[in-house]
């Protein structure tokens, strides 16, 4: 640069400075911090001017606080990706269809299986999907057996679905956090289109998926994981479990919290079952002239194919939240999405600790758990987020919030709540929300 405008030095470009105005002594900068120190020592900062403060988020259910990191925000941010956030005609758009193939090989690599589609709404909508998907397969309409420990949410959306269906649901109870396999297998018979595991469940706690999906696979059922992708950076992909079909909700992927979403539905299958996915498949060809470029291979839509023969009404795709799961991913890696999910289990455990030692608090559940925990309160649960969040501490939600837990679990679901620890928490503001607590 000093050579283009013509200078020898920094010393000449500033010389129209006088030198007594110039500063000629060290710095002493403090050493360098990562992106994401650095920009928790930036809000930190802001947070001292009035009006610029917000609350720590240790909010679980299903939504996470996961570092954003900025590069994916400027390259979703760009107009080519932004405008073009739910094509419509995709098979327009070579760069649309090969951010969206690169998506999902990310997809594939991530849960093991072997072809994934080009993403749908949300987690919920993915696992009502892939429901309809087992149906279609195994020609079995009668049955769907779901843990109680699926997000409350989702057994709604599916209830909702299926209800004019003739398509009975069946909840395997899990008063301990956990499904009993035994209880699981009881309840599976050769009417039965799929059984849906959620791993990491609702509560944090980790189930027993492969156990389940065996005695599922030997009576004709398809097995459905419901996972969090985070997590896969520790725990075995839904493919080694002997998943089906395996769903999750993307928002952990890159997408920061925002009001409910929009957010990103995530669904890959093994090859068997490909022509019954819903949604857009991109695949990878060349042209005329023998260059590498990408087709819409399979879109099982209404607007493609016969109404009656489409496998699904998802008439766009969430391509704008897709194109930021693949930056994310791109960005990480596996070593890094390793480090994600490592720190977030380790601090997870470290609150579940403090927490545990407040008096009046109680872990809710003994068994493993990945990065969230149910925390049991002597009094009211709703009460103890409210102090919290007067402190400056975002927790839970509540579990009576949700009617199926309220209906399960009694007035133990008044004393309950949830609490998620991601790596962007500091064990400071563990310790703080522990002290807050306790005071």
């Amino acid at each position: 640069m000093l050579k283009t405008v013509g200078v020898k030095s920094v010393d000449e470009l500033f010389d129209q400075i006088p030198r007594e105005l110039r500063l000629d002594r060290p710095l002493h900068l403090p050493p360098p911090l990562s992106e994401i120190e650095l920009e928790a020592h930036l809000r930190d900062l802001a947070s001292q001017n009035v009006g610029a403060s917000g609350r720590v988020s240790f909010l679980g259910g299903g939504i996470y606080d996961h570092f954003v990191p900025a590069a994916v925000d400027a390259i979703a941010g760009r107009s080519e990706f932004y405008t073009a956030y739910t094509p419509y005609q995709a098979e327009a758009s070579q760069g649309s269809l090969q951010a969206f193939f690169e998506y999902q090989t990310l997809i594939c690599e991530l849960t093991g299986m072997d072809v994934s589609n080009a993403s749908l709404y949300e987690g919920a909508s993915a696992m009502v999907e892939a429901v309809l998907m087992a149906m279609r397969v195994t020609q079995r309409r009668g049955k769907v057996v779901v843990l109680g420990s699926v997000h409350p949410e989702y057994r709604d959306t599916l209830t909702t679905y299926v209800r004019h269906l003739g398509c009975e649901i069946i909840v395997v109870p899990t008063p301990h956090g956990t499904a009993d396999p035994s209880d699981v297998a009881r309840q599976i018979d050769d009417r039965t289109a799929a059984v849906i595991v959620q791993h990491p469940n609702f509560f944090g706690c980790l189930e027993s998926p492969r156990e389940i999906f065996t005695v599922a696979k030997q009576r004709g059922a398809l097995s459905i994981s419901v996972f969090d992708p985070i997590s896969l950076g520790v725990l075995r992909r839904p493919a080694e479990d002997g998943a089906d079909i395996a769903v999750a909700e993307g928002q952990s992927l890159g997408i920061p919290l925002q009001y409910g979403g929009p957010y990103l539905g995530i669904l890959a299958c093994r090859q068997e079952f490909v022509r019954q996915m819903p949604g857009r498949l991109v695949g990878e060809t060349v042209d005329r002239h023998g260059k590498r470029c990408f087709v819409l291979t399979l879109g099982t839509r209404e607007q493609h194919i016969r109404r009656e023969r489409a496998t699904s009404n998802v008439c766009t795709n969430q391509g704008l939240l897709a194109l930021r799961a693949t930056v994310y991913l791109s960005l990480l890696g596996p070593r890094g999405l390793h480090e994600v999910a490592e720190l977030s289990c380790q601090k997870s455990h470290y609150a579940a600790e403090q927490l545990a030692e407040v008096s009046g608090l109680e872990l809710a559940f003994g068994g493993p758990f990945f990065k969230e925990f149910v925390v049991r309160s002597r009094g009211n649960a709703a009460e103890v987020a409210r102090r919290a969040r007067t402190a400056g501490f975002d927790i839970g939600p509540a579990l009576n919030r949700f009617p199926a837990l309220a209906v399960e679990f009694g007035s133990s679901a008044n004393e309950w709540l949830l609490v998620a620890v991601t790596e962007s928490r500091t064990k400071n503001q563990i310790d703080n929300l522990a002290n807050a607590l306790r005071k």
